[in-house]
């Protein structure tokens, strides 16, 4: 390279500097990989399995576990030959929480919202391409509709998926939603083209609804929560029954508009 040197080409690095960075940098990845991995999984793992879930030799695996148990950010769990996450993890996310003013606000927005409506609220932000719950108030309705802080789900799935992608080219779009990603719990598959006119008529009305995707059951409604004119950073929701009325879900989504609408306003 005449105009640049590269790390490899750096006269002050040799092979064995080199080698150790490099070291270094699988192993970070392979730490990303667990903790991916048990992310996804939402449940304690034996040692072996998490070995195969990374595809990881199991004496890699061991090592690095035994690491971040020591380190505080793993915990072994049950009899003592399963892991999850440690304590200092969530200590970690919590200083997340307050530091960010976005989700601090949020939180409280959804909670007052569920209390207002009875309904089960929700705030939504866009991570590794997934629409995740990032937190989550349960409505006050005997029949509790299933919703779980960190749960992840494909974008074509949910009504806030329509709303974070807004304003992204479709070539971005397509970037970001797989063919598994359309096709739904039920079996039925997903038009692209059809989502993709959903995000455009998302954008154009401000809200989102939609009826039966995840399951026959409920509808979500949703709206964005913007941090720059035109960008969403996040959307505000609503799971309710899904013979909600007509006049009812009006009435809901105005509600919910205002909230985001506050939120924006403060993210």
């Amino acid at each position: 390279m005449q105009d640049g040197i590269g790390v490899t080409d750096r006269p002050d690095i040799g092979p064995a500097e080199d080698k150790v960075s490099g070291s270094r940098e699988k192993g970070l990845n392979r730490v990303l990989e667990i903790f991916e991995f048990l992310h996804t999984t939402q449940r304690a793992i034996g040692i072996g399995d998490l070995a195969k879930g990374v595809n990881a030799p199991r004496s890699t695996t061991y090592t690095l576990v035994r690491s971040l148990v020591d380190a505080g950010l793993l915990e072994m769990a049950g009899d003592g030959n399963r892991v999850y996450f440690g304590k200092k993890l969530y200590l970690y996310g919590m200083d997340y929480v307050r530091g960010n003013d976005l989700l601090r606000r949020g939180r409280q927005e959804v909670d007052d919202l569920s209390r207002q409506t009875g309904e089960t609220s929700e705030l939504c932000m866009l991570q590794s391409g997934r629409y995740t719950i990032v937190h989550s108030s349960p409505g006050t309705r005997p029949f509790r509709i299933s919703s779980a802080t960190g749960l992840q789900i494909p974008l074509p799935w949910t009504a806030s998926g329509r709303l974070l992608l807004a304003g992204l080219e479709r070539a971005d779009i397509e970037d970001m939603v797989s063919e598994e990603d359309l096709v739904l719990p039920d079996g039925r598959r997903l038009k692209l083209d059809d989502f993709i006119g959903d995000i455009a008529t998302a954008r154009s009305t401000g809200y989102c609804v939609t009826s039966g995707l995840v399951d026959a059951y409920t509808k979500c409604l949703a709206a964005p929560v913007f941090s720059a004119p035109g960008k969403v950073e996040a959307t505000m929701c609503l799971v309710v029954p899904i013979d909600t009325s007509r006049e009812k879900t009006d009435e809901l989504l105005v509600l919910l508009r205002q909230r985001a609408a506050r939120l924006s306003i403060a993210a």
